[in-house]
Parts: structure tokens; sequence; C-alpha cells
């Protein structure tokens, strides 16, 4: 049995999840979910959050506090007063499985900060490092326990991991210079969908061909015609 196969998911219930532009075009255009559905953002002022990977965004009803975009947290049934993961299914508690269980409802295509999980790379990019897991991710509420056991590398794909860890990496760093554009004029909240629909759907050109014009070949010539609109 995996260490997730009896669990309640703690992890999806402790922690406000990043994702990235990939992660939200993945799901308006592969899932045809709306952006308001799934996507929140997160204040995020003493970078606990973001941790050195995610960025920060800015927008101008409140422009002197950093968001990271993460999924979104709704209401707990399984465990009142507490929150979970938009897209955790949850099932209710019984003898065999006192916190129930919980199960993602969207595993096949959830972000790469969760496939990554609970793995990062090492400073080489070479390695993935195993994160020491606490026992309970937040207010020590049961809700919030998180694995029951540390992990190993057996309980993890070697190349798959190292992967999505590779992926995460390039995205939030793509993500992060979506950021800068962004952050250089802030714009509304309800704006952003449409900014980052605008760029990520626009990540592939033709190679130019001789006596034509050229077509924009950086992230910052495409999302200025929204820029200009804006």
């Amino acid at each position: 049995m995996g260490i997730c196969d009896s669990c309640h998911s703690g992890c999806c219930r402790s922690f406000a999840v990043p994702i990235s532009g990939a992660d939200i075009h993945q799901f308006t255009h592969q899932q045809n979910l709306n952006f308001w559905d799934f996507a929140c953002r997160w204040e995020d002022a003493e970078g606990l959050i973001s941790r050195n990977l995610a960025p920060h965004f800015f927008f101008a009803d409140d422009p002197e506090t950093p968001f990271v975009i993460c999924l979104k947290h709704i209401p707990s049934a399984s465990f009142p007063g507490t929150t979970k993961c938009r897209f955790l299914m949850e099932c209710l508690p019984d003898e065999e499985y006192p916190k129930g269980l919980g199960r993602c409802g969207i595993y096949q295509e959830r972000p790469q900060t969760c496939r990554c999980f609970p793995a990062k790379l090492n400073d080489s990019n070479e390695l993935a490092i195993l994160y020491d897991i606490p026992s309970n991710g937040r207010d020590g509420e049961p809700a919030y326990d998180l694995c029951s056991r540390q992990w190993t590398a057996s309980d993890l794909n070697p190349n798959e991991t190292i992967q999505s860890l590779i992926i995460a990496r390039y995205e939030m760093t793509f993500f992060s210079k979506i950021a800068m554009i962004w952050n250089q004029t802030p714009g509304e909240w309800n704006h952003f969908p449409e900014f980052i629909d605008r760029i990520y759907s626009n990540r592939i050109i033709s190679e130019p061909r001789q006596n034509t014009p050229s077509q924009s070949t950086t992230v910052a010539e495409n999302a200025e015609p929204f820029n200009k609109a804006a």
C-alpha cells in the first residue's frame, strides 16, 4: 500500500498550492474550467508560500501586498471549520478510516507543484531531495495532520520525480518573467485571467520566412498589446 492510499490528504488541506500560468492555461483550455472556480490570490508578505520559487504578483486594488496565485480552498465537509483544496474529494470517516479518505479529483492533470511533493531539486538541479514532513501542517487541527511516516526514495519514481521538478522549475521561472511584466503596472485582479491567457496562448510561433514580417519573439512583446489596452 502506498503512503497516500489510506490518507485523508492532510497536505491538500494544509498548504496553499502555488500554480503557474501553464497550470492555469491547462485548466482553462484543456479542462474547460473557469479561472475563478479554481484559482485565488494568497497574501504572502513573509514569502512562506512562494519559497523563492513562485513569483509574487501585485494588484491595483492592493498595490503594497505581494500575492501568490494558488489553488482555491473551500470548506471541508469531513472536518467542519477547516478548508481543503477545491479539487480534493472527501470520503467521510468510518471505523476503518477515522479521518476518512481523500482523493485528488484531477490527479492526472494536477499542477506541477503537487506532482513534485515532497521533493525539491538540489543545487545542481540533478538530484531530488526529500523534505522532512512535519506531523501537522497548520494549527494542530486533526484535519491538517500530515503523512503517517517520512517519505523514502522508494515511494517515488526517480525519473518522473526529476522530470516533474525540472518542468516545475522551468514554468515558475517563466511565470516569474510574466510577473515582472505585470508588476511594472499592476492591473486589476479581474483582468488577470485575460492577461495570462494572452501570454500562454502565444507560446508557439512559426519560424519567420524570408521577406515576411517577423513575429513577436519575447514575452514582453506578446504582453505589450494587453498592457496598452489596459
